[in-house]
């Protein structure tokens, strides 16, 4: 049996579904930021500010905010203890952006709080890297060379990709639960203020839920490539 498909592979569609739930999810997210980043908030606050009143209610004293450049590359750095926040984010006052920022404060509390399923996605970065960068190699030459243990063995560190892909959701799900309590609690935002965040931020969990059935497509995908090695 040859080693490779040269035309049609089937397993083929299996990225194709992956790709196309990816694709989905990202314009979903963008589309419901747009709308709500014309949705301005009733006190006028800007996101930095708000950003920093929630810190420091939360009693975090070392953590920076700064700007970044980027449309909705917002993000906390645990290793600086830095909050970044996007060009679409920061200053500004809309709806959509006092959510993003407030979801990145949430992963600032949960780092504070010592958040356990945050330590162990931390904890798991190193092992997804490492099956991120060989699964394929091993795969293939465990075809090419007709050794399933080699193919399997890529199969079994492409699963590193998925576990961390699948406690990702958890911290992710939890800053946001967080970020929306916050806003609620402090009357940051009120009414239909509050639906429109909860909904940039349900559109933003939904690529974290895309990512995860993308890799767990892939791997279906690696294990049913692995068998040929067999044939």
């Amino acid at each position: 049996m040859p080693y490779f498909y040269y035309y049609w592979d089937p397993t083929y569609l299996l990225v194709v579904i992956g790709a196309v739930l990816s694709l989905i999810a990202s314009w979903k997210v963008k589309h419901t930021f747009n709308k709500f980043s014309r949705v301005p908030s009733a006190r006028g606050l800007t996101a930095e500010r708000v950003a920093a009143i929630i810190l420091h209610q939360a009693g975090i004293t070392d953590v920076r905010i700064e700007h970044v450049k980027g449309h909705l590359s917002d993000h906390y750095d645990p290793k600086n203890k830095v909050l970044r926040l996007s060009d679409s984010v920061y200053g500004q006052i809309s709806v959509a952006a006092l959510g993003v920022a407030a979801h990145e404060c949430g992963h600032a509390i949960q780092h504070h709080t010592a958040y356990a399923p945050l330590k162990l996605r931390s904890m798991s970065v190193p092992l997804a890297n490492i099956g991120s960068a060989l699964s394929w190699p091993l795969l293939i030459f465990g075809i090419i060379l007709e050794i399933s243990g080699l193919a399997l063995a890529g199969v079994f560190l492409f699963s590193f990709v998925v576990l961390f892909q699948l406690i990702t959701l958890p911290v992710e799900f939890n800053a946001s639960n967080r970020a929306m309590a916050i806003l609620k609690d402090t009357g940051t935002l009120q009414g239909n203020e509050l639906a429109g965040a909860r909904k940039v931020l349900s559109a933003a969990a939904m690529t974290y839920v895309a990512a995860v059935a993308s890799s767990i497509l892939q791997l279906i995908r690696l294990l049913l490539l692995s068998r040929r090695s067999d044939d």
